[in-house]
């Protein structure tokens, strides 16, 4: 196990820090007069008892995800997206205008977004042109006031796996947080990085039902990692982060997961016939490899040709404005009717 000192890297006025503790810390059920909540009942009619505030915990959730991902639940977070977790990360261990976050562009924006609304500087070590870790650069940059290093495994928004010795590499040689984002991993056959927690106290793993769960709308998100570091992340967060209402729908989700995989391998099935569909096509230069749910692809004149699609009602998202993906587009695969309306305006509108 790797020896790592969190309290070194917690910022002093969050260890310092009493949370706020909410009436639900002390009871739970009852005659519930501790909390100004509205005793008449809600005016939307629920078995939910809506009028009572939830379990600021999340336990029920935090046992199933535990269970699924063979883990503890005491290692285990929920969030109001894995945005809340990525904010609440550099909240914790990032000194307003003085520490820093690095990031492996090509990747996805909120790790940037987030540490600029905490005034935290970011520093940027580009993948490869084959969207792979440079490991030396990335500790050529890092300096005592880097405080977190990002990786996005599969990518957003290139789609690949980053190479497992690298991300270990990474996690064994750095002496401040990595969190490895997660939200594709299973639509990918490598394993989550889930059960190494343990193993190394410095490693955070995001997750989310948003993707191979389909619940992006109910903006539930996850945090793996050691136990200390999920108290920190606990200690301040919002007391009720989790409503009743998405909390509901995450236990039944992840009580589905036998039809989450059988949905997973659909989206499969539809990946590879997308990917040998554009295979066919002069205008399309390269299709990239893919571990998650979208495809990568390299086109000629790729935003006239976003534009055009999205035009005919068939959006996809332009991302020749990041490094190392000049001309492409990012395509979800879709159900088979979708694509089946993507192919034939590609086939109206290029070679």
């Amino acid at each position: 196990m790797k020896k790592f000192d969190l309290n070194r890297l917690i910022r002093p006025n969050i260890q310092k820090l009493q949370p706020y503790r909410s009436a639900r810390d002390d009871f739970d059920s009852g005659i519930l007069l501790d909390a100004n909540e509205n005793s008449f009942g809600s005016l939307v009619p629920s078995e939910l008892e809506l009028h009572r505030y939830p379990d600021p915990y999340q336990n029920k959730l935090r046992k199933m995800v535990a269970g699924f991902r063979e883990v503890k639940p005491e290692q285990v977070f929920m969030g109001s997206g894995s945005d809340e977790a990525i904010d609440l990360l550099i909240r914790a261990v990032c000194e307003p205008g003085k520490d820093s976050i690095l990031i492996t562009p090509p990747t996805y924006g909120m790790y940037k977004v987030s540490a600029g609304i905490n005034d935290n500087a970011v520093i940027s070590v580009p993948l490869t042109p084959a969207f792979q870790l440079r490991t030396e650069a990335i500790f050529n940059e890092v300096t005592d006031a880097t405080k977190i290093i990002f990786l996005c495994s599969p990518n957003n928004p290139t789609a690949n796996l980053l190479n497992q010795d690298d991300i270990l590499e990474i996690v064994e040689r750095f002496d401040g947080l990595v969190v490895v984002d997660e939200a594709y991993i299973d639509f990918s056959e490598q394993p989550s990085y889930a059960g190494r927690v343990s193993e190394y106290p410095n490693l955070v793993v995001l997750q989310t039902l948003s993707k191979a769960f389909g619940m992006a709308g109910a903006r539930l998100g996850i945090a793996i990692a050691s136990e200390e570091v999920i108290n920190v992340i606990l200690k301040i967060k919002a007391p009720y982060n989790i409503n009743k209402l998405t909390a509901q729908a995450g236990l039944q989700a992840l009580e589905r997961l036998d039809e989450m995989k059988a949905t997973v391998h659909k989206i499969y099935k539809e990946k590879c016939r997308l990917i040998s569909e554009f295979g066919t096509f002069k205008d399309i230069r390269k299709v990239f490899p893919s571990d998650a749910n979208f495809i990568l692809i390299q086109v000629v004149n790729a935003k006239e040709l976003y534009r055009k699609l999205a035009a005919n009602g068939v959006i996809v998202r332009y991302r020749g404005d990041q490094i190392h993906c000049e001309e492409t587009l990012r395509v979800t695969v879709g159900t088979r009717d979708e694509n089946d309306a993507l192919l034939h305006n590609l086939r109206q509108i290029i070679s």
